[in-house]
Formats: C-alpha cells, sequence, structure tokens
C-alpha cells in the first residue's frame, strides 16, 4: 500500500496545525491536553512544540504555542475536523482563547 505522504510517486509536504493559545481556566484545561492527544495522534500526529518558553519578538501571539506535525495538510485537516476532536476541542474553547491555524509545509 502507498504511504499517504506519497501522491503519484512525489513525496507530499507534511500538514501542521499552530496553534496560539491564551488559558483562561487553568484549572480545566488540562482535561482538554489529556484528552485531545490520543484524537490528534490516531490521525499521525507529533507534536513539535507544545508549550515551553517562548518570546514574541515582533506582533501579537498567546501565552501558549503548539505546534503539531502529520503526515500530510490532508491529515492534518481530517485530525482539526475529526467529530471526536470537535467534541473535545469545545473543553479548550470554554478554558482559552486560541487562534488555530492548519498550514501545509514547504516540500523543498
Amino acid at each position: 500500500m502507498t504511504p499517504p505522504y506519497l501522491f503519484w510517486g512525489k513525496i507530499m509536504p507534511k500538514g501542521y496545525i499552530i496553534g496560539h493559545i491564551t488559558v483562561t481556566d487553568p484549572d480545566g484545561y488540562p482535561e482538554y491536553v489529556r484528552r485531545d492527544t490520543p484524537i490528534l495522534e490516531s490521525h499521525g500526529a507529533s507534536f513539535v512544540v507544545r508549550g515551553g518558553q517562548s518570546q514574541v519578538m515582533e506582533g501579537e501571539a498567546g501565552d501558549r504555542h503548539v505546534v503539531i506535525e502529520f503526515p500530510s495538510y490532508e491529515a492534518a485537516l481530517a485530525a482539526y475536523n475529526d467529530p471526536e476532536y470537535q467534541e473535545v476541542a469545545e473543553i479548550r474553547r470554554r478554558c482559552a482563547t486560541s487562534t488555530i491555524i492548519v498550514v501545509e509545509g514547504h516540500d523543498g
């Protein structure tokens, strides 16, 4: 079987979900983190950045940053749109303000 990241013999660029998050309910947010991880990993997710130190050098951003890598852009979209993930995402929406972006990686 052809891996999902190959199309017509060409390796497809990876996909990413990028989140800029400000947690407003620190007691409720850990439930989101605990429950979202297995769902996203079932779509091939690998967490590249999940919190950690950061400095905004220009512009504005949330307090917490997350970068999740997927085998393809399509896999990242499928993960975000997964109904089970969307159910869990309601926890994040209640406990944080966030900007979530799905982006295709560079194939070069």
